[in-house]
């Protein structure tokens, strides 16, 4: 419909896509995790009142440890709920990104590779609407270049996630090893798929990265009225916390 080269409308589409869809919703995880961090001194300060009532209790009633800690912890999570109600921020609803995402991306990979392997006039249209070295976009990319892009976008994406935590606990450290490993394992993948493709997923994943980097701005979290402290020096803190991890 537009006239434009397929290469073009990929990265047009994509851009797009992330941009009416993935990005607002991004910037709504972000006022819930802002929320969510803000409510957790509260959180600390009834868990202790909570922790103190509990042992009075279970002095006076006679209870064992075992039921002590079952009823901390059942009063807690009554508490927890109790303010994420009241202040609309429940953690599961920072995973609806994910839950939109994921199958916009398997869905849009799936057609393109329908498209690919079609044999009809798109598929003669696709043969040559590529540019520069992937003229064909219904073939895999020969020079690995595609494939490698990717992998090094999605590598870079998830150092630029790593670098936000600090004290990571070992089931962050575990889950950025595996998406690490997945980032990887993504080259081989892309190398044998149609280059339609990888150029869709190579542009979903420098279109994410700039809207991660769009989000950490310090005029941004202004506009959406984040609870949590942030830093006035986003970019330059970034780069700081790179040099320090990679370059010493």
């Amino acid at each position: 419909m537009t006239g434009w080269p397929w290469w073009l409308n990929i990265v047009i589409a994509t851009l797009t896509v992330r941009t009416l869809i993935t990005l607002p919703l991004a910037a709504y995880q972000l006022v819930i995790i802002s929320k969510v961090e803000s409510l957790q001194v509260e959180i600390s300060e009834l868990a202790k009142r909570l922790r103190y009532e509990v042992s009075v209790k279970a002095r006076d009633r006679g209870w064992t440890e075992r039921k002590g800690r079952f009823i901390f912890q059942k009063n807690l999570r009554r508490l927890m709920s109790q303010l994420y109600i009241r202040d609309n921020c429940h953690p599961f609803k920072a995973s609806v990104l994910i839950w939109v995402q994921l199958p916009i991306w398997i869905s849009l990979s799936m057609a393109l590779r329908n498209l690919s392997m079609d044999h009809s006039a798109l598929h003669g249209d696709l043969a040559g609407g590529g540019v520069l070295w992937f003229h064909d976009l219904t073939l895999p990319d020969s020079t690995w270049i595609l494939p490698i892009c990717v992998g090094l976008t999605n590598l870079f994406i998830v150092e630029v996630f790593s670098l936000q935590r600090l004290n990571p606990t070992y089931f962050q450290k575990l889950v950025l090893n595996m998406i690490r490993g997945f980032s990887i394992l993504m080259v081989p993948i892309a190398a044998t798929v149609p280059s339609s493709m990888v150029l869709y997923w190579f542009t979903s994943s420098v279109v994410g990265l700039s809207h991660n980097l769009l989000l950490r701005s310090a005029r941004v979290h202004k506009v959406l009225q984040l609870r949590s402290q942030k830093s006035e020096t986003p970019y330059r803190d970034l780069l700081s916390a790179f040099l320090n991890k990679y370059c010493k």
